[in-house]
């Protein structure tokens, strides 16, 4: 469709994603900034806080980068700004702990860099086709990926400010966290029926490649939990032996607890008689309601094995989430179709941590299950991998590189992730070491036979 021919609803349409886009656009910048820009000073943006993170001002840089090769070279056919500089902003050509060594940008580079490259795009944003097809402007794809992929980096920078030592720089507790609303679930699980459901998305224009195509799965009765496992009940598993107990420990896992000496999830200590958490520099005593978060996949599958359950796979994971039972369909979101709004879910770094179990009643899922959209990302039993009848679309390196590769999926969003990369059909994947990130879990259980 041309965008200025077709009907004057075709027009319209046409103009609000375009609006929305721009919008978008603009509101991840300006977190981007927060992070970095607004929080520290160059010595700080500069420096490697962790081996496993990346400075900073690479994080501001690249997101630039990848917005100037998306939507200025392959999606407006304009020539490069800073070709010289794709190299060291690309991903797989520098490893995290080495990208302090590269003759990166400097802040104030970046920033200039940054603002050239988004002029070009929204100037280029107003002649654009966004109607139907299977380019990557349809349906403003392209755009939904670079805004997706800044917010993913803005999540990934709250992890380097997690491992940043030094004086708090960003806010404490909201105190509108004391007054969330609360439900809490009236039953610990719940059981899903036998029975199929549709899996992934064909509709979706965000979602990625590795959430399509929607295909249909059918899966056995079984019990998943109507929360995530909270800090107190993770306390009741360190308190009974857990981390010294082999039997709990898949091989893998205990050759991992065992070299790493772990004794509780990240973050943690004990002192004074209780537990304490570091959270963006401020210590404070672990919140029992809480879902537990910073702790591995070996973590969550010997808690899940202590408790006589086992991690749910990620199909039992996406029925829970949007499949509901009186209709048969299976919806975008746990409360439905409707974008996520603050009385849904705990997301777009509102309140710097979890939520309580029962914060969010109006984003249950039809079988009763909360809380499954943001908090904490789930660990899920299923290595990633690409569903029946998987194509790349637009590059390999988004998707394909980390097929059965020792990467788990993870499921459901953060309280860190952004409401425009998280939906039900949205997949994550990490190795099953990873603690910085804010991960969590719950359980599942085989049904009993009748």
């Amino acid at each position: 469709m041309n965008p200025g021919h077709g009907t004057d609803n075709d027009r319209f349409q046409h103009h609000r994603l375009k609006e929305r886009i721009a919008a978008e656009l603009d509101e991840v910048r300006r977190r981007s900034h927060v992070l970095t820009l607004e929080s520290l000073d160059e010595s700080e943006l500069v420096a490697q806080h962790s081996p496993l993170m990346s400075p900073l001002v690479w994080d501001l840089a690249h997101v630039g980068n990848y917005e100037e090769q998306w939507l200025v070279r392959a999606s407006a056919g304009q020539q490069a700004l800073r070709p010289d500089i794709d190299v060291l902003y690309d991903a797989f050509e520098n490893a995290r702990a080495d990208r302090v060594h590269l003759p990166l940008l400097s802040p104030k580079e970046a920033t200039a860099y940054n603002a050239d490259v988004r002029q070009r795009v929204l100037d280029a944003l107003d002649h654009a086709d966004l109607g139907a097809g299977t380019s990557l402007l349809a349906g403003g794809f392209v755009y939904g990926m670079v805004i997706q992929h800044e917010h993913q980096h803005d999540e990934t920078m709250l992890a380097t400010h997690q491992l940043r030592k030094g004086e708090p720089v960003l806010p404490g507790i909201d105190a509108t966290a004391a007054a969330l609303p609360g439900a809490a679930p009236t039953a610990p699980e719940v059981l899903i029926e036998a029975g199929p459901f549709t899996m992934g998305t064909d509709d979706d224009p965000w979602a990625y490649d590795n959430e399509r195509p929607a295909h249909t799965v059918d899966l056995p009765a079984y019990w998943i939990d109507t929360a995530a496992v909270n800090n107190a009940d993770y306390l009741l598993f360190m308190a009974d032996g857990g981390y010294d107990e082999p039997r709990w420990w898949s091989t893998a896992g205990w050759e991992w607890r065992t070299r790493s000496g772990k004794r509780a999830p990240a973050f943690w200590r004990h002192e004074a008689g209780q537990w304490l958490r570091r959270r963006f520099g401020r210590v404070e005593p672990v919140p029992p309601q809480e879902p537990v978060q910073h702790v591995s996949y070996y973590e969550a599958q010997a808690y899940a094995t202590w408790a006589g359950k086992r991690l749910p796979t990620e199909a039992e994971w996406e029925k829970a989430a949007r499949y509901d039972p009186t209709t048969g369909a299976s919806h975008r979101f746990p409360w439905g179709t409707h974008e996520p709004t603050p009385h849904h879910a705990n997301l777009g770094q509102r309140l710097l941590r979890p939520a309580p179990a029962g914060a969010f009643p109006a984003g249950a899922s039809p079988h009763g299950v909360h809380q499954l959209i943001g908090d904490v990302w789930e660990w899920t039993a299923t290595e990633f991998h690409g569903y029946p009848g998987f194509a790349v679309f637009p590059y390999p390196e988004y998707s394909e590189v980390f097929f059965n590769a020792g990467y788990q999926v993870l499921r459901g969003g953060s309280w860190a992730t952004h409401p425009s990369a998280t939906r039900s059909t949205f997949r994550n994947w990490d190795f099953p070491i990873r603690r910085q990130i804010f991960t969590g879990f719950r359980c599942a259980r085989d049904a009993e036979p009748r």
